[in-house]
């Protein structure tokens, strides 16, 4: 099909290799329902100045109307040639209304796709925000299941200290909590309409910007339209874009951090959890495999999230001011982003509800004595020991039980004190798991009243699942 001619400036319209190459209708028009949403509200304030009639309004909003139906409904016919989203839906508005032919009045394609972008960018970060919330809730569901799991806590892949399996859980939760207050402040600066800045410097017709806002919901917490100040900055502006790009990349490293996780221990190595079969595959050599695949792919997804945020940066690095063309490569990093990133949470989610743990086999690895090498230290504490001082000697326990082949829990009281006399006849009681997990109740601890006191305060704040 021929190309159309792109203005009266021009006598033909680009070749078929430059309309191909320029085109973005392949991946834009799913901003269908924004462009329509604003085009309603900007015609609105139209009809509100005097510039359409009532009937004309009437007209536009049924035509637009009709085109959405026919878009949602998969019938609607676009067009490659007309390049993007705005042209294809107002060519076809004005073929069937007369007056469709005015609805580009006081506005350009570059403060419509910034309008455009910033309404989709509101949706779906209130969707992820929603999906993020539960996602926290499958894992305060998975540690209210099994709050009586302990399993070690690691630094640097090494046993540390014991924690309940539920205080792990609830770190990423606290993660998850600080990716929502990123993304609910990437929303206010998204939330401002730059509709009537044109094409770089606004309008001469006595347009109403703050009526359109208002009509789109741009407003702030009191109901007072937010408009863009800078009619150059209104059409350039895609910092809202890398706010939100940034926040995304975030989630995914902590969806790329719990993925590993629990690929850690869905292994036979640890063996502290069991995917169901849903989540998880097979091998096509060994049938004995059972691979947790959906967690691998979160992992490495997280990765293409990154990439998305770095090119969105290049992008913008060396562009001079205002609109430049460059700006139609930004739709598909942030499209991707999205779509990336409210996936792994929602594949998340559904996993960790099909997600058991072995009890019997993270209670062994938790009740390794050495795990508790850092409560002898704070017994000598106590007893009035300078805490360096005591670290030395633990360590020099540990070491002598180590050269022995046994367990701290193996000593006798007389191998304590032949390292140190400061230890009483109490030391064992010390090595109790279930007591050592009682005294950890200061804020932020795993100890088990305080586990379990998080567990129900993030209950009541997340609510019943949805």
């Amino acid at each position: 099909m021929k190309p159309v001619s792109r203005s009266g400036r021009f006598a033909a319209g680009p070749a078929a290799d430059v309309a191909a190459f320029s085109e973005s209708i392949s991946f834009d028009k799913r901003l269908w329902r924004q462009d329509i949403r604003g085009s309603i509200a900007h015609a609105t304030m139209l009809r509100d100045v005097g510039i359409l009639t009532a009937r004309e309004l009437q007209d536009i909003r049924g035509g637009l109307g009709a085109i959405g139906r026919e878009i949602e409904a998969g019938t609607f016919a676009w067009r490659a040639e007309l390049e993007d989203v705005h042209m294809n839906i107002e060519a076809e508005l004005t073929r069937r209304v007369a007056a469709g032919a005015k609805l580009h009045t006081a506005r350009s394609r570059n403060d419509q796709v910034a309008l455009d972008m910033r309404l989709w960018l509101r949706d779906e970060i209130d969707g992820l925000s929603t999906e993020l919330r539960d996602l926290q809730a499958a894992m305060v569901g998975m540690g209210s299941r099994h709050q009586d799991v302990l399993i070690p806590g690691y630094t640097h892949l090494q046993r540390a200290q014991p924690v309940w399996l539920a205080h792990h859980l609830l770190a990423y939760v606290e993660m998850l909590d600080r990716d929502l207050g990123r993304l609910a402040d990437a929303r206010r600066r998204a939330n401002v309409c730059p509709l009537g800045s044109g094409a770089i410097a606004g309008t001469t017709l006595p347009i109403q910007r703050e009526r359109v806002a208002e009509l789109l919901g741009f407003v702030d917490a009191k109901g007072r339209a937010r408009v863009t100040q800078n009619s150059m900055d209104g059409v350039s502006d895609r910092d809202f874009m890398v706010e939100f790009a940034a926040a995304a990349a975030l989630v995914a490293i902590h969806l790329s951090r719990l993925a590993e996780d629990l690929i850690l221990w869905v292994g036979s190595e640890f063996g502290f959890i069991r995917i169901a079969d849903a989540y998880t595959t097979g091998s096509s050599l060994m049938p004995q495999k059972k691979n947790p695949d959906v967690a691998e792919l979160v992992r490495g997804k997280s990765g293409r999230v990154v990439g998305n945020l770095m090119s969105l940066l290049t992008l913008l690095k060396g562009l001079p001011m205002t609109y430049n063309r460059d700006l139609q490569e930004d739709k598909e990093r942030v499209f991707d982003t999205s779509d990336t990133v409210r996936a792994s949470v929602r594949l998340m989610a559904a996993m960790l509800d099909h997600t058991e743990a072995r009890p019997e086999a993270c209670r062994a690895a938790a009740s390794d004595p050495l795990l508790l090498a850092t409560d002898l230290a704070d017994y000598l504490v106590n007893r009035g020991m300078p805490f360096r001082q005591a670290h030395h000697v633990v360590g020099a326990v540990v070491g002598m039980a180590e050269k022995w082949g046994k367990r701290l829990d193996e000593l006798a009281l007389a191998d304590f004190r032949s390292v140190d006399a400061a230890f009483g006849d109490d030391v064992l009681k010390v090595l109790d798991l279930d007591a050592a997990m009682a005294r950890r109740n200061i804020t932020g601890a795993p100890g088990t009243r305080e586990v379990r006191k998080q567990l129900a305060a993030w209950r009541r704040k997340l609510g019943p699942r949805r």
